[in-house]
């Protein structure tokens, strides 16, 4: 005799297991979207609105083709329930018509242009097509010997890319200091006791200088250089108290009281950090309290918050497609600084997805 709750029960979850690989099969539909609203400029037009503004009045306000009208609401209920936009009554008229409209969440005025911590540029460099491209290359690239999918992708690594391709450098310029305005910020306001005592600091790989532009600003009796290849750094002019320099973090480090590795070591092979902490180690040998500052996600950290955790894992998979790096947890950090003949480090977690690590000669 058929057990009519056993075969409820499988039917249930056979029903649940479809559900979970159909909602991770279309998890890219969230970013994409996101990326469309974002070109579109819905963020922009929403914040210019007085009020909460109706879906007619964004058709209007976008010049919506008009074969394309009754689509954006579908676009608008889908980066709702994301949380990147709200609704709200629009106060506009009798009680009984009210309409409601968008309004912006904390997460899409990130994307405001004149937002000075927008997370814009990161969003349109990391969905570029180079940047997706390959992740229709992990299978393939499991199965041969190149570094990366990236590679694999595009015949060549993400950096000769960057230097031989100008849309693609300044999209990642831009990415990084759209991150570091909001990282320096952070830094300076509550870690700002790590520059302590110091009278000079490196920031290696520092792009064009945001975080280092900041630091030059809290810190102005302290000397700031910034380290970055020739093609990052040409035409960038120096300031009193902060210069740059342009070289190869593999090859010599200026040396300073403190070295600076801000997001730089997640993007490299344990082997390849190991000879930039070696060079970092040269820079302050001779300075008495000298340190390495390093910034990056120490994984594992965020226990409980399941939201955290699968970002720290997202990131780690970023590193294996694009460039040859990984996030690393704590014992994985120490190995690398003592291989390197550190001494020993600490770690300061007040910069959410990642933490300062404090790293000592």
């Amino acid at each position: 005799m058929v057990n009519l709750s056993d075969s409820k029960n499988k039917s249930c979850e056979l029903l649940e297991a479809q559900a979970h690989i159909w909602n991770h099969i279309f998890n890219f539909i969230n970013s994409m979207s996101l990326k469309c609203a974002v070109e579109l400029g819905i963020p922009e037009i929403i914040h210019s609105h007085p009020k909460p503004i109706t879906i007619s009045e964004l058709n209007a306000a976008l010049s919506i083709h008009p074969t394309k009208a009754h689509c954006l609401p579908r676009l608008m209920r889908l980066l709702i329930h994301s949380g990147f936009f709200a609704l709200a009554k629009t106060n506009n008229q009798n009680d009984d018509n009210e309409e409601e409209g968008y309004v912006l969440t904390n997460s899409s005025k990130l994307l405001l242009n004149d937002n000075p911590f927008s997370v814009k540029p990161f969003l349109l460099a990391m969905l570029d097509p180079v940047l997706t491209k390959p992740w229709n290359f992990g299978s393939t690239w499991f199965l041969n010997d190149d570094l990366t999918p990236f590679d694999t992708a595009h015949g060549m690594s993400l950096w000769d890319y960057a230097g031989g391709y100008p849309k693609i450098n300044n999209f990642f310029n831009e990415a990084m200091a759209s991150d570091s305005r909001l990282l320096s910020s952070i830094l300076i306001g509550e870690g700002k006791e790590v520059f302590d005592g110091l009278n000079s600091v490196v920031d290696v790989g520092g792009g064009t200088g945001t975080a280092a532009k900041a630091i030059a600003k809290a810190f102005p009796q302290m000397e700031c250089i910034v380290l970055d290849l020739p093609h990052v750094v040409d035409g960038i002019h120096d300031t009193p108290n902060l210069k740059f320099v342009a070289g190869n973090m593999f090859h010599a480090v200026p040396p300073a009281d403190a070295i600076m590795l801000k997001w730089i070591l997640h993007d490299w092979s344990d082997q390849e950090c190991s000879k930039i902490l070696e060079q970092c180690k040269k820079a302050i040998k001779e300075r008495k309290g000298g340190k390495v500052i390093v910034i990056d996600m120490v994984r594992d950290n965020k226990k409980g918050d399941n939201e955290a955790i699968e970002t720290q894992l997202f990131y780690d998979m970023l590193m294996m497609v694009l460039v040859t790096g990984k996030e690393r947890n704590e014992k994985e950090w120490a190995k690398l600084f003592f291989d390197a003949g550190f001494s020993g480090y600490k770690i300061i977690p007040i910069m959410g997805l990642r933490s300062i690590i404090e790293v000592y000669p």
